[in-house]
C-alpha cells in the first residue's frame, strides 16, 4: 500500500520539487546509515527479501519454543489490525474485551477457584509476564513486613537454576535476591527435598518452572506446595509459589488434566504463559493472571486516564500491539479446547516419535522423552570420543536445522545436551527429514575404525622387501 496523500495545502510544482527528493534507482551505500535519498518501494521490498532470505528457516528452527506457523486467517487478523495500539483502550474496545474475555478463558483453564476474581493481563510476553509476577510477590512481602514492624531491606526469591533468564533479569532490575537451588546429577529442576534450605523470613516467593528450557520437565509444583506448607507449620512463615508456565500452561491442560499445578493449589499465588508458544501466536505475547485482587495489590495498578477513556494498566510497558490479542481469541475460538487438545496430542506424539528413534541411534541416550514438553533433550553416551554435540549442531545447522547444543549450570557443567522442541507445523515429513539427516550426520562424524594399511605393489624390477607390508 503506497503512502497516503495526505493533500492538506496545495503546493506549487516548484515548491514540490524542492521539497520531494527525487527517488533512487538502486540502493547503495553503508547499511548502517540512512540513504541520501527515498527509493521505489518495490525496490526496497526487494532488498529487504534478499536480506532475510539468508535467514534460517523458521520452520527448521527446533531451537525456539516459539509459535511458527499459524493459519492464514489468523495472519489477515493479525495484519488487519496491526496499527492497533492496546494502550488506547477507549479507542479500541472491541479488543479491550478480547482480552478480557482471554483472560477468564484462562482462569477457567487453571481452574481458579473465582475466575470472575482473578487479576490478569496481556503482556509483550512471558518475560514481562514474570516479572509482574515476581513484582506483586515483592510487594505482598514488604507490604506483610510493615505490617509487622519489620525490615524490608534483604528480600530474596527461591527457583531452580534451570529458571529461564527473565527470572535472572527481575532479581537484577528490581534488587532482589536470587538463591538458586542447584542441579545434580540425574536432578535437573527444582524438588520439593532442596527447597526449604534456601527459604526465610526475607522469601518473597518460589518460582516453578512447568516446563523446563533445559530439558522440557515439569517441576513437581504440587509436591513443592506441601514442602511449603510445612515449612510454614514449623516456622509461621506463608511463601507463596509463582508459577512460570511459560510452555506448560498451554499443555498441561490440555494432555495432563489429573496433573496438580495451578490455582487448584491454594499456595499459587499467580501464573504466567507465553501465547506465543503453544497459544498458537507469533510472538511476542504472554499473559499474566492472579489468583484474585489480593494477589496483585492495588498500588501496583494505575488508572489512566489521558487516552479518551479511564482504564487500569498494570504493565511493564504501555503501547502494545493489539493484534497479538486478536489473534489469541481467533486460536481460542477457532480451536476451542478440544481443538488445542488436537494439537498438542500431535506434537507429543512426534516428540515421543522422535525421541524413540534417537534413542535407537548410537551413541545418542535420552535426559527427556517428550512426554511432558513435546521438546526432548538427549545426549552422546559416556565414552564417546571423537566429537561432541557442539559438532552435531554445527553439522545440523550446514543442513538447515537449528538444533542447540548447550551445557547444564555448574555443578552439572560436564552435561552437555541437544534439545528438540516440537511445534505445531513440525510435519510427519520435517521429522523424518530430520532423523535422517541426524543419522547421516552422526556417521559422518564418528571417527573411522583403524583400517590395515594397504598393500602397494612396488614397481615393476624393484627386490621385494623381506617383510611385505610391515614398516619399521
Amino acid at each position: 500500500m503506497p503512502i497516503p496523500d495526505t493533500d492538506v495545502i496545495s503546493l506549487s510544482t516548484t515548491d514540490l520539487d524542492t521539497l520531494t527528493p527525487p527517488a533512487a534507482t538502486h540502493l547503495h551505500g553503508p547499511a548502517d546509515e540512512l540513504p541520501p535519498a527515498a527509493s521505489p518501494p518495490d525496490l526496497v521490498l526487494q532488498q529487504v527479501r534478499d536480506e532475510l532470505a539468508l535467514d534460517g528457516d523458521a520452520q527448521r528452527n527446533l531451537a525456539t519454543f516459539v509459535t511458527t506457523w499459524m493459519e492464514p486467517q489468523a495472519r489477515q487478523l493479525m495484519a488487519d489490525t496491526a496499527e492497533k495500539n492496546l494502550a488506547d483502550r477507549a479507542e479500541y474496545p472491541k479488543i479491550t474485551a478480547m482480552e478480557e474475555r482471554c483472560v477468564r478463558m484462562l482462569a477457567r483453564l487453571w481452574h481458579a477457584p473465582h475466575p470472575e476474581q482473578v487479576r490478569g493481563c496481556s503482556t509483550t510476553g512471558s518475560s514481562e509476564a514474570g516479572m509482574l509476577g515476581g513484582l506483586a510477590l515483592k510487594r505482598r512481602w514488604q507490604q506483610r513486613r510493615r505490617a509487622q514492624g519489620k525490615d524490608t531491606a534483604r528480600p530474596n526469591l527461591v527457583m531452580g537454576a534451570n529458571v529461564q533468564v527473565c527470572w535472572k533479569k527481575f532479581a537484577n532490575y528490581f534488587e532482589v535476591e536470587p538463591r538458586y537451588v542447584p542441579m545434580e546429577p540425574g536432578r535437573f529442576h527444582l524438588t520439593p527435598d532442596t527447597l526449604t534450605a534456601y527459604c526465610d523470613d526475607n522469601t518473597i516467593g518460589v518460582v516453578t518452572v512447568l516446563g523446563s528450557t533445559y530439558d522440557g520437565s515439569y517441576e513437581p509444583v504440587a509436591d513443592i506446595c506441601m514442602a511449603l506448607d510445612g515449612y510454614q507449620a514449623a516456622t509461621g512463615t506463608d511463601i507463596p509459589v509463582h508459577v512460570d508456565g511459560a510452555s506448560g500452561a498451554m499443555v498441561a491442560p490440555f494432555l495432563d488434566p489429573g496433573l496438580m499445578w495451578d490455582f487448584q493449589l491454594e499456595r499459587v499465588a499467580s501464573i504466567n504463559t507465553s501465547g506465543h508458544k503453544y497459544g498458537h501466536v507469533f510472538p511476542g505475547l504472554g499473559w499474566a493472571l492472579w489468583r484474585d485482587a489480593e494477589a496483585l495489590p492495588d498500588d501496583l495498578v494505575f488508572e489512566v486516564d489521558y487516552l479518551g477513556g479511564r482504564s487500569p494498566s498494570f504493565t511493564l510497558n504501555f503501547s502494545r500491539p493489539g493484534a497479538h490479542v486478536v489473534a489469541q481469541y481467533y486460536s481460542f475460538l477457532r480451536y476451542g479446547y478440544e481443538g488445542l487438545r488436537h494439537l498438542a496430542v500431535q506434537s507429543r506424539t512426534t516428540a515421543r516419535a522422535l525421541a524413540t528413534r534417537i534413542r535407537a541411534t548410537p551413541p545418542y541416550e535420552l535426559l527427556t522423552d517428550g512426554s511432558e514438553l513435546p521438546a526432548l533433550a538427549f545426549r552422546l553416551a559416556q565414552g564417546t570420543h571423537g566429537f561432541s554435540v557442539f559438532d552435531v549442531s554445527h553439522a545440523m545447522h550446514a543442513r538447515g536445522w537449528h538444533l542447540p547444543a548447550y551445557t547444564f549450570p555448574a555443578p552439572c557443567q560436564d552435561v552437555s545436551v541437544l534439545r528438540l522442541v516440537v511445534r505445531t507445523g513440525f510435519t510427519a515429513e520435517l521429522a523424518s527429514s530430520f532423523i535422517a539427516d541426524l543419522t547421516e550426520v552422526t556417521r559422518q562424524l564418528q571417527p573411522r575404525r583403524s583400517m590395515p594399511a594397504p598393500t602397494v605393489k612396488p614397481p615393476a624390477g624393484t627386490p621385494e622387501p623381506a617383510h611385505a607390508g610391515t614398516t619399521a
